[in-house]
């Protein structure tokens, strides 16, 4: 019942986004000021791709056509959002990385958002230690990935191993921040970091 009544549900519907966590993403980019026209941003496990409708619409001019570049990526496919290069694959492969990178045309990154999250087992400690996982893979990505000023977005959870998540990017970011979007459920313990200007 409550996804059903859930406003931001209604919200997405009615704004055309696949899911309601693209609230989520705009509530973070305004507050963070990130992400203009002519911004290179690489969403990672983009399905089913509401964050990529957010992006691409933050680079649209006024004659409809996109400034700047949107490249998706995830293991799962996804739907086509116009203008939007979607890869299908791990980008932890070498093939990937190969692809992505002829994309990018060897272009460092403004923006890399991560809305990753692992099937949660309810045992918290291999729960803990997965998203561990999946905000260290993003993080090296973004590192190998970014424009010295560049940003990070990436969802973590909380709890046991939240702590050296945070000390993992302070050592190689100048500034990392907290964020509980509005439209982040108050029972749901996922916080998103945001993490800018390499060191």
């Amino acid at each position: 019942m409550q996804h059903i009544n859930d406003p931001y549900v209604k919200l997405a519907q009615q704004k055309g986004y696949r899911a309601r966590a693209a609230f989520k993403l705009i509530e973070i980019l305004d507050t963070e000021r990130l992400l203009r026209p002519g911004d290179r941003v690489v969403d990672l496990g983009s399905a089913p791709g509401s964050w990529c409708q957010v992006a691409r619409e933050r680079m649209l001019g006024r004659d409809g056509v996109i400034n700047g570049q949107v490249i998706a990526l995830d293991i799962l496919p996804m739907d086509p959002v116009e203008g939007v290069t979607f890869m299908l694959g791990d980008f932890q492969e070498d093939s990937v990385l190969a692809a992505l990178s002829a994309q990018l045309k060897g272009q460092p990154v403004d923006l890399v958002i991560s809305d990753m999250a692992p099937n949660l087992s309810g045992v918290s400690s291999a729960d803990s230690a997965r998203i561990g996982h999946l905000c260290e893979i993003a993080q090296a990505f973004a590192v190998d990935h970014l424009k010295p000023e560049g940003a990070l977005i990436v969802k973590a959870f909380h709890g046991s191993g939240f702590s050296q998540i945070v000390e993992g990017l302070k050592r190689q970011f100048k500034r990392v921040v907290e964020r509980k979007p509005k439209a982040s459920r108050d029972k749901s313990s996922e916080t998103f970091l945001v993490a800018r200007g390499l060191k």
